[in-house]
């Protein structure tokens, strides 16, 4: 799941992106000052979208994609709530930035320049396809898990690249806005022994 707040953009209304649909299955329900993002399909929920969101949510400091924490997914449910909405939000607030290890590492079978990666990020191995050059296994890499918004905006979401199936990005320096990061293209390859699969990063 993932909120994004932009009052200069859209007003003051926080977006909540639950899963992505096809846009010819939209269909929107209103609830006071709610609107529910619905896939006419599937009947899954993809979303909602809160209007006069400082109303409910505390908006001064947001700008973008917005931070989860558990004292925003209470608000925004007591919204729900007040609005008539049954449903309630159970977001993953894990870390989305992680240690990975790399375990093993093979040739793209349909790309030169792609690896597959298994990744051990400490709750699970994640299979990663990695464009960059310098990826290896053994190494010790920035992960950002699907979920994860990245400095651009990027929201991470599960992929197949070139018919294999992707979940997350081996981050670079550069992707994950560092300070001093180099220029040529590589993944940030961590000092070996400071760092343990799973742990959150932080830069």
């Amino acid at each position: 799941m993932n909120v994004y707040y932009n009052q200069e953009g859209i007003g003051d209304t926080l977006l909540i992106y639950i899963k992505e649909i096809n846009l010819n299955n939209r269909m929107v329900e209103k609830n006071g000052d709610i609107a529910k993002i619905i896939d006419k399909e599937t009947k899954e929920i993809a979303g909602y979208n809160l209007f006069n969101a400082s109303k409910y949510v505390a908006v001064n400091d947001f700008k973008g994609p917005v931070n989860l924490t558990e004292d925003l997914i209470a608000e925004l449910n007591n919204a729900l709530n007040e609005n008539g909405v049954k449903e309630t939000l159970n977001p993953d607030l894990s870390p989305k930035f992680v240690v990975g290890h790399v375990t093993e590492k093979e040739k793209h079978p349909n790309a030169d320049k792609l690896s597959v990666c298994k990744v051990d990020v400490g709750t699970e191995v994640l299979q990663i396809v990695c464009g960059a050059p310098n990826v290896d296994s053994g190494q010790y890499v920035v992960v950002a898990k699907v979920g994860a918004v990245m400095p651009s905006g990027l929201v991470i979401r599960d992929a197949e690249l070139r018919g294999v199936e992707s979940s997350g990005m081996i981050c670079s320096a550069k992707e994950l806005d560092l300070p001093n990061a180099p220029t040529e293209k590589g993944i940030l390859v961590l000092e070996a022994g400071k760092y343990e699969a799973g742990q959150p990063f932080s830069g």
